[in-house]
């Protein structure tokens, strides 16, 4: 970890010139104390650091100096440094590992290369916060202490001890062999078994964490795609309805919002989309497709059209002059 922090160190002084000591530990995230022991254990290595004094002060590298880091080239530099712009960086709790990396790979570019490919890498946008409607997604967070826990448990495969409260129900404590971890629309999910039964846990539900000494009871190999694939149709299929709908295109995005899943999607004959959805149950996709008015028409099941007919009549007759 220190070894880690140490390279970081250098390139973010290589790659910003003079920094102060405060400035550098807001980047690290460690203490100014750090920081400072970490200078010195750098200058004994012979790294030539040096500090500035005065109001405009600093620590800095002697011009020249350059780490030795595998070079890339810089479409290969701009397409990482492009995925590590978005919301990526939260995905298990790796944020502070990206911001290395993403040192390092500027850092790896020939230094007439540098100024340009991260200006370009600026130009490029990926999942900002709000779209074009100002709406802010659902973000799910997890403790970083939990989330390391999590992490080193699957990675090592160890068992693992989760505090966990299930909807409806208060918190408790489990013990789960983990399998893998996945992220979908910025929800994360651990899949495990426990007892030798299937589970998936969201990751936002979990209060905290203890990876175990124990070795996980799971292959030694795992195929994660398919794991999820096998859930994600055993979720569907249990209690959940599927719902043949037309939507306007506009409105595409207000609709995906509310379902559980997508299964096809498809453009129909007069510009508007046809998809095959997965609701909760009856309830829920009636409420869902009264949301978007006339911008949207269940076709199927019959059920549902019937639901929202009478639910269009009850409010036509409440409104009848």
């Amino acid at each position: 970890m220190r070894a880690d922090r140490l390279v970081s160190l250098v390139l973010l002084l290589r790659q910003r010139g003079r920094l102060t000591a405060d400035a550098l530990a807001r980047e690290l995230e460690v203490s100014t104390r750090t920081v400072l022991r970490d200078i010195e254990a750098l200058s004994a290595a012979g790294v030539p650091v040096y500090a500035e004094r005065g109001r405009h002060g600093g620590f800095a590298l002697l011009p020249g100096f350059r780490t030795e880091l595998t070079g890339l080239n810089q479409d290969e530099a701009l397409a990482l440094l492009t995925a590590g712009s978005g919301r990526a960086e939260q995905a298990f709790g790796l944020g502070s590992a990206l911001a290395s990396a993403m040192r390092k790979v500027v850092d790896a570019l020939p230094e007439s290369h540098q100024a340009s490919t991260s200006d370009a890498a600026r130009r490029f946008l990926v999942e900002p916060e709000t779209d074009l409607l100002s709406r802010r997604p659902a973000t799910e967070e997890v403790p970083g202490t939990t989330m390391v826990e999590i992490r080193r448990a699957v990675l090592a495969g160890h068992k693992l001890r989760i505090h966990y409260a299930a909807t409806d129900q208060p918190p408790q404590w489990r013990t789960v062999d983990p399998i893998g971890l996945v992220t979908v629309r910025d929800r994360g999910y651990l899949l495990a078994t426990r007892g030798g039964e299937d589970r998936t846990y969201r990751l936002s539900r979990v209060r905290a964490a203890e990876e175990l000494p124990e070795p996980a009871q799971r292959p030694h190999a795992v195929d994660l795609d398919r794991v999820w694939r096998e859930r994600s149709a055993q979720f569907l299929s249990d209690g959940h309805i599927p719902v043949l709908v037309r939507v306007a295109p506009e409105r595409r995005e207000d609709l995906l919002s509310t379902v559980v899943a997508v299964r096809t999607a498809e453009p129909d004959t007069d510009g508007w989309l046809r998809l095959e959805v997965t609701f909760q149950d009856l309830r829920h996709a009636e409420w869902a497709l009264w949301q978007l008015g006339t911008d949207a028409e269940a076709l199927a099941p019959a059920s549902l059209r019937r639901a929202l007919r009478n639910r269009a009549s009850t409010m036509a007759a409440r409104y009848d002059a």
